[in-house]
């Protein structure tokens, strides 16, 4: 496995349950660095109920909404207690095939495998506009994966980017000490986080919204827009955030948005997500483009992916749901390896025959 995060511990528990011989490779010196990456005041919105990786129960109040230090804990002590075998340091920089199996570069050294599952998840290469070199260098700019804590962005008017619940989460904390714009260009879905005293989540699970496959005509909408959990840009304005549609252009301090209207800003917070990065996984064939998988299985025997944004349902890149997709990829690693020491066998029976 490639990546010690919520989906490497989940399918390793599934793995160290068949019995099966892995390694989890991860370039950074502790699990879970992508949660250890967000802004510090980060609270799921989703209750610790639904919060569990596959053997062991999320701790707290099972109504409450843990914090990210309360996630980093939870993964830490999930890679202790069923004794994962981790390797940190060990950032695989190129993943190739030779000879039928799959050689993964550390650097210093290699590894071959015979199956391998990438579970890097979807937060991997921050995405930021082109419009950000067209600021001048006093304007304070930083990525979401790189914002803290509102002590660090300076005094004045601050544009959030990105209409998603980090963009809204992080101008609603900064409105506290700043004047906060947050510019959204996308289509929305604001839904609240409890509805007639039940948590959105339990009525997502029992109308079944959960389970609706990417491919589904109801999944394919929900991909459409950003879904806003307990938050809504009604809310927002109370608390004092100006709304601002799509960013347009930008040129020294001033950023233009789509309906011409412009604004003179001190520092900028790029809430613009991710974009996956899988230039270091070279297969013949491929030119550089990007891996198409089904529910995470590739077309490359033996390759698959682990806990990707609509992977396969809403869920798939959740830490309560992303468990589903775990044990199904560890059913076909079986299934895989099952099939080719049958052939094996097979071959060896034929060859004592001849002999």
């Amino acid at each position: 496995m490639i990546g010690a995060g919520q989906a490497g511990l989940a399918i390793g528990h599934f793995l160290s349950r068949q019995g099966r011989r892995f390694v989890i490779l991860d370039g950074a010196d502790s699990v879970g660095a992508a949660w250890r990456s967000r802004w510090d005041s980060l609270v799921l919105f989703t209750p610790r109920r639904y919060d569990s990786l596959p053997g062991l129960p999320f701790p707290g109040d099972s109504d409450g909404y843990p914090t990210r230090d309360e996630v980093i804990a939870y993964l830490e002590e999930y890679a202790a207690r069923f004794e994962l075998p981790i390797e940190l340091n060990s950032a695989v920089l190129e993943l190739t095939t030779a000879d039928g199996k799959f050689a993964l570069d550390l650097g210093g050294r290699t590894i071959e495998a015979d199956q391998v599952v990438v579970a890097t998840g979807p937060f991997q290469t921050p995405r930021i506009s082109e419009l950000a070199a067209r600021l001048a260098p006093a304007v304070f700019q930083a990525h979401s994966t790189g914002y803290r804590e509102p002590s660090q962005v300076p005094n004045g008017t601050v544009l959030v980017v990105g209409g998603g619940n980090t963009g809204f989460q992080i101008a609603k904390e900064l409105s506290r000490t700043h004047d906060v714009h947050l510019s959204v260009g996308s289509r929305q879905l604001p839904l609240p986080q409890k509805l007639l005293g039940q948590d959105l989540f339990w009525w997502l699970g029992k109308f079944g919204l959960l389970q609706k496959t990417a491919d589904s005509r109801l999944g394919r909408r929900m991909r459409e827009r950003d879904t806003l959990i307990g938050s809504s840009p009604r809310a927002l304005r109370r608390t004092g955030v100006s709304m601002k549609p799509r960013t347009a252009a930008a040129s020294g301090r001033t950023i233009t948005f789509a309906d011409g209207s412009e604004l003179e800003v001190d520092a900028v917070i790029w809430a613009t997500g991710y974009r996956l990065d899988q230039s270091w996984i070279s297969l013949p064939g491929e030119n550089g483009a990007m891996i198409g998988h089904i529910r995470g299985v590739t077309s490359e025997p033996g390759l698959y992916f682990l806990g990707l944004s609509w992977q396969h349902t809403r869920g798939s890149a959740l830490l309560g749901w992303v468990k589903d997709d775990a044990e199904y990829i560890a059913e076909r690693i079986a299934a895989l390896a099952e099939d080719r020491e049958a052939r094996t066998r097979g071959q060896v029976s034929k060859a004592g025959l001849t002999e």
